[in-house]
């Protein structure tokens, strides 16, 4: 009986630890001061949420984008605006299934009004959206990409800024 528990102490501690690895922000200025920090490298920001359907559908787009980029100068970073209540129930459960190799972090921040307008002045607050940060030059888009092939042309894109 006590290997029994001994067992599942330590399936839960690794189940936990595996869970842990979330990052959570509280505001959108914390995530951009610590995640965006280098002006050499682009950034392909996706806000996505597990309750919106065409977040997931492209979700995996962003996966090949990573794989196609993993040698080169780009990150990519899917910013989770899941409800934080349901961040343990549902995203962290969402993540360990799917096992996305991008950088997923959450952001709780429900005061929109307050950081919409700094991701870009345009954005309605719908998602999924998308960002691309290089230095000083930055591209937004409000709606889902239908392929990979499709949101690699818009990370071509920025070059031509």
């Amino acid at each position: 009986m006590t290997k029994i528990y001994t067992n599942i102490l330590i399936f839960t501690s690794f189940f936990l630890a595996q869970s842990q690895e979330l990052k959570v922000y509280d505001n959108y200025e914390s995530l951009k001061k610590e995640l965006i920090t280098d002006s050499e490298t682009l950034y392909v920001v996706n806000f996505w949420a597990t309750w919106c359907a065409p977040c997931v559908k492209e979700l995996p787009h962003f996966e090949t984008l990573y794989q196609n980029t993993k040698n080169q100068k780009v990150k990519i970073l899917l910013v989770s605006l899941d409800f934080k209540n349901q961040i343990d129930t549902k995203l962290k459960k969402f993540i360990e299934k799917k096992k996305y190799s991008s950088q997923i972090v959450a952001l709780t921040d429900k005061d929109y009004n307050n950081w919409l307008n700094k991701v870009d002045e345009n954005w309605s607050g719908s998602i999924p959206a998308t960002l691309l940060i290089k230095g000083n030059k930055s591209l937004f888009k409000e709606e889902e990409f239908a392929s990979a092939k499709e949101l690699q042309e818009f990370v071509n894109a920025l070059n031509n800024i």
